[in-house]
């Protein structure tokens, strides 16, 4: 698994969802974290969870990965959930090392009963995929929804993009050590 940093500022508009996006993208051909910081604004033709449709998605900055796994065809829509909730799990533990306490419910992050994140995840004949999100600013995000975001907590730019890496290094390594695991396992 790679991961690799898209260009900050491009807008996350739904169709980086889309199977094969990171192999059109930067031409990798394996499975990928992609992460950078950027607006939010998904459009209603890009919108897969059937919750949200007539909702507005978006945020003005946000720092966001997109997880696509290729060991399963077609997708575990089960397992791209799973790993989704580990995600959630891993980013939460992190933001507890800069001192932000958070709850959880399903896939979603809180700080003080406010939501910081979005998240999705989705499968295809191909691959499992996987947006998440966390607000770095309240600006834009919908005015029908009280969030959060990790401007409120102080954390400067820097702390973010160290954030940003701890996150997806851990996601790669506890995936890793799931495979090792399961190679080492006498099974019955």
């Amino acid at each position: 698994m790679q991961y690799l940093k898209w260009k900050n500022d491009n807008e996350y508009d739904g169709s980086q969802i889309n199977p094969s996006w990171a192999f059109q993208e930067f031409g990798v051909k394996d499975s990928t974290i992609v992460s950078w910081i950027g607006p939010m604004n998904i459009l209603g033709d890009n919108l897969i969870d059937y919750e949200d449709v007539g909702l507005d998605i978006k945020g003005d900055k946000m720092l966001h990965f997109i997880v696509e796994h290729f060991d399963e065809q077609p997708g575990n829509l089960k397992l791209a959930y799973h790993r989704q909730r580990m995600l959630v799990m891993i980013t939460r533990d992190k933001l507890l090392n800069y001192g932000i306490k958070t709850t959880q419910d399903g896939d979603d992050i809180f700080i003080n009963d406010r939501k910081l994140s979005v998240s999705i995840a989705t499968a295809s004949i191909s691959s499992m995929k996987i947006h998440f999100a966390l607000n770095i600013t309240t600006e834009g995000t919908p005015s029908d929804v009280n969030t959060s975001a990790l401007d409120d907590e102080c954390m400067t730019l820097s702390e973010i993009e160290q954030l940003q890496d701890e996150i997806a290094k851990t996601y790669i390594e506890t995936i890793d050590t799931i495979m090792c695991d399961i190679t080492k396992t006498k099974v019955f």
